[in-house]
């Protein structure tokens, strides 16, 4: 069978059997019925002369001839969307599009208000739902696919597309009539001996944790919370320490009684990079978000940038274009 007389909307269920080795999975993903999926995939079979999938024990694996077949697929896939791209307009300012984000608590923090002013004045009939970063969904293909844009610390194990958008480092937090807290300042010794309040992440250190680790610091945690964004809240009043990113802390030590000081060790930082599947890459709505998305930490990383500064919506597309585009992971 030619190129031309073959259904190129094959393609688009071959990729989806073959990464999700699995016929009603790929059936969700393309909101097609089990049926119908069975349909392609027996096409799919015939056209190969393979089985491609194959039964081993309760799951399905990829024959020989389908590993291969599978970057190629991807990659064609790819410069198909690319070239379509090339005829496609996307107009922010009369766009409806909607968009899924997922952001840990930290990023919606920073983030998310510089993000909306933009928002608002370029695109403002566009939806963005956020979703919060969960421990232990963000290194499945599958959450990333279902998903524009992950945005979280840089080191998940992702098959997409990463660029980092922002940089952070951490501080201690703490209440300012703690007794530790000696000319604004605390020791070694005080987070040895401190009960802390800490940030859950499922098995994954967080940077301070590591650089307390690398110290012979095991920290007394007392309390534990998902994410950052709470702790402030945890520390105020109490006699609780918590390691936690400056600009949130920034942010909270404003209306919460806290107080942020540097930490008794060189400077950890925190890199937050966004993610998304490759077959998003060339979509002129998803450049346009990630542009956006890397214009707000663009400005958030200039050094003249403060905890509540967030300009029009043509001053950070200036500043991203006078800036060093992040550098791609």
């Amino acid at each position: 069978m030619g190129l031309a007389a073959m259904d190129l909307n094959l393609l688009v269920a071959l990729e989806a059997l073959l990464e999700e080795k699995n016929v009603t999975h790929a059936g969700m993903r393309l909101t097609l019925s089990q049926s119908a999926m069975s349909g392609q995939l027996a096409r799919l079979r015939r056209h190969f002369g393979d089985e491609l999938l194959v039964r081993v024990g309760r799951q399905y694996e990829l024959t020989p001839l389908a590993d291969r077949l599978l970057p190629v697929v991807r990659a064609s896939l790819l410069k198909a969307e690319e070239a379509l791209s090339l005829t496609r307009r996307f107009e922010p300012a009369h766009s409806q599009q909607r968009f899924s984000v997922v952001m840990s608590d930290y990023m919606m923090t920073v983030m998310v208000e510089p993000l909306l002013r933009i928002i608002a004045e370029e695109a403002p009939g566009l939806r963005i739902d956020f979703h919060p970063l969960v421990s232990g969904e963000p290194e499945s293909e599958n959450h990333l696919r279902c998903h524009d844009l992950l945005v979280a610390p840089l080191g998940y194990r992702l098959p997409g597309v990463s660029e980092v958008v922002v940089h952070d480092r951490f501080v201690c937090l703490v209440d300012p009539d703690n007794p530790r807290l000696v000319d604004g300042r605390l020791t070694l010794r005080d987070l040895a001996e401190m009960p802390h309040a800490a940030s859950a992440f499922g098995k994954s250190l967080t940077p301070a944790d590591r650089q307390l680790e690398t110290l012979g610091i095991e920290p007394k945690i007392q309390v534990s919370a998902p994410g950052f964004g709470v702790l402030p809240f945890l520390v105020s009043g109490t006699g609780l320490v918590a390691l936690v990113p400056e600009r949130l802390a920034d942010r909270y030590t404003a209306v919460t009684r806290c107080a942020a000081v540097e930490p008794p060790f060189p400077d950890v930082r925190l890199v937050e990079a966004m993610y998304w599947h490759h077959n998003r890459h060339t979509d002129p709505a998803h450049r346009w978000l990630r542009e956006t998305v890397r214009a707000v930490g663009a400005a958030l990383d200039a050094p003249e940038a403060g905890a509540s500064a967030a300009p029009n919506a043509a001053s950070w597309r200036e500043r991203e274009k006078t800036s060093t585009c992040p550098s791609r992971v």
